[in-house]
């Protein structure tokens, strides 16, 4: 499979694009706020920034910026596995909770589907969405993923308590 790909979306006044060393200062502060939550992303909510860095700035990383040229967003993108799983492609989404509800998460998981259906993956499997995490699970739905099954109790959310860990899961053509 193809690690990077030239896929570029526009929509509306976003676009997606490869991310650089110098968007890592835009992403950290929100993806900091969001595992801190410790709401939707089962990561250690205590990471720092050096591990948060090698943990996001993977194979393929995209920002969303807005026409200002400000990131709104972030996702990265990989093989689920390596060998005999590596037609299957995962990743991560973020999107500032300054600048939700714009389309930003829709706009990231259109682009990774086009991104995985171009680099010749047959399937996009989410191998860990909270399912208290409605927003998330509603929109992956939307864009064709279904749950393939849930771990019981397998996150930890701060105020909810032990909730479901869906496996979300996506063919492509």
């Amino acid at each position: 499979m193809a690690g990077n790909s030239s896929v570029v979306l526009t929509s509306g006044s976003m676009r997606i694009r490869e991310a650089t060393d110098e968007d890592w200062p835009a992403i950290w502060p929100f993806l900091r706020e969001i595992v801190r939550a410790g709401e939707t992303f089962p990561y250690d909510r205590d990471m720092d920034e050096p591990t948060a860095r090698a943990l996001w700035m993977v194979d393929r990383t995209v920002v969303a910026v807005d026409d200002d040229g400000r990131v709104v967003g972030t996702a990265n993108m990989y093989a689920n596995r390596g060998g005999p799983g590596a037609h299957v492609a995962s990743g991560s989404f973020m999107v500032d909770p300054a600048r939700q509800d714009r389309g930003t998460g829709r706009t990231l998981g259109e682009h990774m589907i086009a991104w995985a259906t171009q680099a010749g993956f047959r399937a996009i499997v989410f191998n860990a969405v909270a399912a208290s995490n409605e927003r998330a699970v509603g929109l992956y739905r939307s864009l064709g993923f279904e749950v393939v099954g849930t771990v019981p109790e397998g996150f930890d959310h701060p105020a909810l308590g032990s909730v479901g860990l869906h496996v979300m899961h996506r063919p492509l053509p």
